[in-house]
């Protein structure tokens, strides 16, 4: 069996896509209920000490990666002639990039850099409470936005590697 460039590339955004989703998936059922437990202050330190190490070389490979390949992809589906597949990859394609990307870059990373920016320990018990409602709010619906169009992009495109077989 011969691996061409486009087999390869789609197999690799699947894999990427599929992370991504898995981390934003996991993230809402496990971190999300998880910190809802704890104190004010502790939930904003936490989120601060979070969003700082997360931006890593790990997760831009999955998150900035995913949508590489899904260009890539699509184009080599494109230039092999437009069918279902390129079709379905187009759409993953979009749904991530618009879903994903453009929701964590246009929602989240403003919220997690004002975030970082905020010294906690000049803050009040009640600046605390007041600061972590209006960051957790709008956080948790960009973060859910995000989750769902990771794992539609991701089911998108097992579908279409599936309807191939």
């Amino acid at each position: 069996m011969e691996i061409t460039l486009k087999a390869s590339t789609l197999f690799l955004a699947i894999l990427l896509t599929g992370l991504s989703s898995g981390l934003y998936y996991a993230w809402e059922f496990s971190v999300i209920p998880g910190t809802k437990r704890i104190s004010n202050s502790s939930y904003l330190e936490t989120m601060q000490s979070i969003n700082r190490a997360i931006l890593n070389p790990g997760f831009f490979a999955i998150f900035f990666g995913s949508l590489l390949l899904l260009a890539i992809s699509t184009y080599l589906h494109y230039k092999a002639g437009i069918s279902y597949s390129f079709w379905m990859i187009f759409l993953a394609m979009i749904t991530y990039l618009i879903g994903t990307i453009g929701v964590t870059v246009f929602g989240n990373v403003p919220l997690n850099e004002a975030m970082d920016a905020i010294n906690l320990s000049d803050l009040s018990v009640e600046q605390l409470k007041t600061t972590r409602a209006s960051y957790e709010v709008k956080w948790n619906i960009y973060h859910k936005i995000r989750t769902l169009c990771a794992v539609v992009s991701f089911a998108t495109l097992l579908i279409t590697q599936v309807s191939s077989l």
